[in-house]
């Protein structure tokens, strides 16, 4: 029974540590634009000028 006094807390202190991750990155706007890192995989842009 002891252990759930050392537990609640470990818990708690987690789910306070990843909220505080979440809003870190709403506010680091990290999910605003979604569809530009998955293009910049699959499509190379640097390239435009092709090599003769």
């Amino acid at each position: 029974m002891s252990i759930l006094a050392l537990l609640i807390p470990i818990a708690v202190l987690i789910v306070i540590i990843a909220v505080a991750v979440f809003f870190w990155a709403v506010k680091s706007q990290q999910f605003e634009d979604l569809d530009r890192q998955g293009h910049s995989i699959l499509f190379d842009e640097d390239d435009k000028d092709p090599k003769p």
